[in-house]
């Protein structure tokens, strides 16, 4: 009887340990991130919607280590202009500034002036870069003349705020394409894939299909000509890590973030070969509680990522319904975790997590070596990489250690002519006639003179897209 007693015992025991063991794993958080050594001033970030909005407030509170800007469907920085004053009328300012102005407009209700004001004077205080840092970013801004949910008018602002940095010197640093019908949503080349939408929808997982590679553009304006993508199965991987490692002293329910974040490594990286960190910001409702993977995995950038030793972290948001008030799982771009202006600076709850993150992907990296004689040799692979109706953007392989690159363009008459100094190697052609072939040629600036030139480059701007009064049934251009 006691043998048996002793044998039920043991046998209970087992499978409580049994449970509880299993339990244990499947509830077990994931790790942190770990370091790849990559130099944190060749980091880059974008971002949908709210994570476009995001995108600025981060790529402007630390342009000193963001190189470069994607913003999509997105406006300028401090759009729903929130402040401590909001707490008068319980915050319901900067909700009706962002469902209005910054999401309807009119253009008349987005003065840059008001964004550049703040952003110096939180520059001045210290709470943000220097702003000279922003007018030698990259940036890439893009509206789909669908877009049923954020107006051009808020991205014309964002346009106009970064030009105020950037100047006419830079202002081929600065990439904006708004022809294509796309509806809110990030874009990509695939056609009829399951789970995707059709080019013009305004709909879940705002995933359009519209024939045009918006990550590859993106990276390749930000880092110039890149490999192109390799087989479609992948030799890196997609990684989940422990996001509440980055927010604390807070749980990641406290800033309206997941428990989990996704990092992409190529293989390359994994076994440590120097490589770069592209931030990749989802937009509301695509988080992976509501799309699940399918912007981590369909957006396009792992591919481009793969072949060129480029790590895409994917920071996530989530749905909370009381406090912070956030039901539709976006980033905080009307202070809804701070309740204050400091939600567009270094010390954003949500900036600051975002800011770890990419600390720990890149500890470790070296010092930046010492800089040798520039080359003499002429810039390969220059390529238009995307063009408007009245922009081209064009990327080509740097040149050892040369920096500054000018460009020359030739319309119809056929006679080249400079049209500007570029740092870095891509640049934004603008001010072009619809439905014209161009072409492009880059030359090296050695000691102020133009050193050995490419070969030519030729691309055809876009026809001029139709007017659309009802977003989201206009027809798509061909």
């Amino acid at each position: 009887m006691r043998v048996a007693v002793l044998r039920q015992f043991t046998a209970a025991l087992i499978c409580v340990l049994i449970f509880t063991t299993t339990l244990g794993v499947s509830s077990r958080a994931a790790e942190g991130l770990r370091g790849y050594r990559a130099p944190i001033g060749e980091s880059s970030i974008s971002g949908i919607s709210s994570g476009a909005f995001m995108a600025v407030q981060f790529g402007t509170a630390w342009s000193s280590v963001i190189k470069g800007v994607g913003v999509v469907a997105g406006g300028p920085y401090w759009c729903a202009k929130a402040d401590a004053l909001d707490a008068a009328i319980w915050y319901w300012g900067p909700i009706w500034r962002a469902t209005g102005a910054c999401m309807k407009g009119p253009a008349s209700g987005l003065d840059p002036k008001d964004f550049t004001a703040k952003a110096d004077a939180k520059a001045a205080a210290g709470e943000i870069d220097p702003l000279s840092n922003v007018g030698r970013q990259k940036i890439y801004l893009f509206h789909g003349y669908n877009d049923a949910v954020v107006d051009k008018a808020a991205t014309d602002a964002a346009a106009d705020f970064y030009r105020h940095y950037l100047g006419d010197a830079n202002r081929g640093n600065l990439f904006y394409q708004a022809t294509l019908g796309a509806g809110h949503s990030f874009v990509v080349t695939k056609q009829g894939a399951p789970g995707l939408n059709e080019c013009k929808a305004n709909a879940e997982p705002y995933i359009d299909q519209c024939g045009y590679d918006q990550a590859g553009v993106i990276l390749q304006h930000i880092y110039g000509r890149l490999n192109p993508p390799g087989p479609a199965q992948l030799a890196g991987s997609v990684k989940s890590f422990d996001q509440s490692i980055y927010t604390t002293p807070h749980l990641p329910d406290a800033l309206s973030m997941g428990d989990t974040g996704y990092v992409f490594v190529p293989q390359d990286c994994e076994q440590g070969s120097p490589c770069r960190v592209h931030v990749a910001l989802h937009g509301c409702k695509q988080d992976v509680a509501d799309i699940g993977r399918k912007f981590v995995d369909e957006a396009g950038y792992n591919a481009w990522a793969d072949t060129n030793h480029l790590i895409i972290l994917y920071p996530q948001t989530k749905t909370s319904s009381y406090w912070p008030s956030n039901p539709q799982a976006c980033w905080d771009w009307w202070s809804y975790v701070d309740h204050q202006d400091s939600y567009v600076t270094k010390s954003g709850s949500q900036i600051k997590a975002i800011k770890a993150m990419l600390d720990a992907l890149t500890a470790g990296a070296a010092a930046p070596a010492g800089a040798t004689a520039p080359s003499l040799s002429a810039p390969q692979s220059l390529t238009v990489i995307d063009t408007s109706d009245s922009s081209a953007g064009l990327a080509w392989s740097s040149v050892g250690d040369v920096t500054t690159y000018r460009v020359w363009r030739a319309g119809p008459d056929g006679a080249f002519q400079a049209i500007g100094d570029v740092t870095g190697a891509s640049f934004g052609d603008s001010g072009l006639a619809p439905q014209t072939t161009y072409r492009w040629r880059v030359s090296v600036i050695l000691n102020g003179a133009a050193g050995p030139s490419s070969d030519d480059a030729t691309g055809t701007t876009r026809s001029t897209p139709p007017r659309c009064d009802d977003p989201g049934s206009c027809p798509i251009a061909k």
